[in-house]
């Protein structure tokens, strides 16, 4: 319904006054609208929006791809496989700059010097785009999203000058990379994420790709020029901060995970190879419980992302490495470890085998890193698992007493 109104306002706006759909493209400003990061974490990404200002009469609307609706019909199924309908919609300017000021997320407008063709081609674009025939398209975190879509319409605008810039430019992080530092606000969360990404989020970047973020291609633009050869001028004209960030900015650098989680699997470790030397019954029992619950986080960790990589469209968690070391096998050895604690000693030869698939796997994962072209930049999650299924391996493989 807002949709609707704003099309019918933005239609009928000439029978009152000039404004953003029939000014001279002489009397249009095109900026790009600039929304720092939030605390909740769909905010933690950032947000843009290209805005068309009528300069004659103050009109000033900003199309922006970042809409979706939690009552749409199956939303928590089609978002599970990676089937997300996002659209396109159409605000007044000063209605985003309030909301996002109320949130103490930062506003910036860099004001693009494009000619009066590009003007009112990206104004025709942005008009056509925003019809509720046209306003709909399937988000991707990485490829597809409210930043990457602007930045498309602009570099159509610009006929392709901005995509050849950026793409000559070698990008400063991974998606990986991003994600861990954008989220780190919620380490539990991202924990998650980075376990579930596989290798398409450590591919080689450009600025191009890596401007899949608003802050990144907030700052590219600054350095692109455009304009024929001997009169180039910088895209950005003019650039301006309507408000300050309230909220604590994200770190610069991603967080290192590799010594934290090193030192979880160790401490993790250590109780769980207490049945290798001990027959206390209530150092068993601690065991027990240790192993317990790494298997049960194996295990499901290792469906998850088996279930991301066959039944999803989530094409970032394909081909996961860390399937190497967290498996499904693991809810296998469940009732050997309580038979352990029970008889102080293994029992069969089953557990042991499965143990030492899983070990092997978790070795060759590791030693997968030492190969300078591997795809994926999992190794935290490896120093994580490998302590705790060498404690399995020495519980389940020791000689009888």
């Amino acid at each position: 319904m807002r949709l609707t109104l704003l099309l019918l306002l933005i239609c009928f706006a000439p029978l009152a006054h000039a404004g953003i759909v029939d000014a001279p493209p002489a009397h249009l400003e095109i900026s790009l609208m600039t929304y720092g990061p939030g605390d909740i974490y769909w905010e933690r990404f950032g947000h843009d929006a290209l805005e068309v200002r009528d300069t004659a009469s103050g009109e000033a609307i900003a199309f922006n791809y970042g809409v979706f609706d939690f009552d749409q019909d199956n939303f928590i199924l089609n978002f599970a496989r990676g089937i997300m309908a996002y659209r396109m919609d159409a605000e007044p300017t000063r209605s985003d700059v309030e909301f996002y000021a109320g949130e103490g997320r930062y506003v910036r407008r860099q004001r693009l010097a494009l000619t009066d063709a590009q003007k009112d081609r990206l104004r025709r674009f942005l008009i056509w785009n925003v019809q509720p025939a046209n306003a709909g398209y399937n988000y991707d975190y990485y490829v597809d999203n409210c930043t990457t879509r602007v930045r498309d319409a602009l570099d159509d605008a610009l006929d392709g000058a901005l995509r050849q810039q950026l793409r000559s430019r070698a990008g400063g992080m991974t998606y990986r990379e991003q994600t861990a530092r954008l989220m780190s606000n919620q380490p539990w969360l991202m924990l998650g994420m980075d376990l579930g990404l596989g290798p398409f989020a450590d591919q080689p970047m450009t600025s191009w790709k890596e401007a899949f973020l608003p802050m990144v291609l907030e700052e590219e633009i600054r350095h692109v020029r455009i304009g024929a050869p001997g009169d180039e001028r910088p895209l950005v004209a003019e650039e301006d901060t309507l408000v300050p960030a309230r909220l604590v900015p994200p770190p610069e650098s991603a967080p290192d995970l590799r010594w934290p989680l090193l030192g979880v699997g160790v401490l993790w470790a250590v109780p769980m190879i207490l049945p290798a030397f001990t027959r206390r019954r209530g150092l068993r029992t601690l065991s027990a419980v240790a192993s317990t619950v790494f298997l049960v986080f194996a295990g499901l960790a290792g469906l998850l992302m088996a279930a991301l990589w066959s039944l999803t469209l989530h094409r970032s968690a394909w081909g996961n490495f860390n399937l190497l070391a967290y498996q499904p096998l693991a809810f296998l050895l469940l009732p050997a470890i309580w038979r352990l604690r029970h008889a102080g000693r293994p029992m069969g030869r089953f557990a042991p085998r499965v143990t030492a698939i899983s070990f092997a796997a978790c070795v060759v994962a590791l030693a997968l890193h030492l190969w300078p072209d591997f795809p994926q930049r999992n190794l935290p999650w490896l120093l994580l698992a490998l302590p705790c299924w060498t404690a399995l391996l020495a519980c389940f493989c020791r000689r009888h007493d």
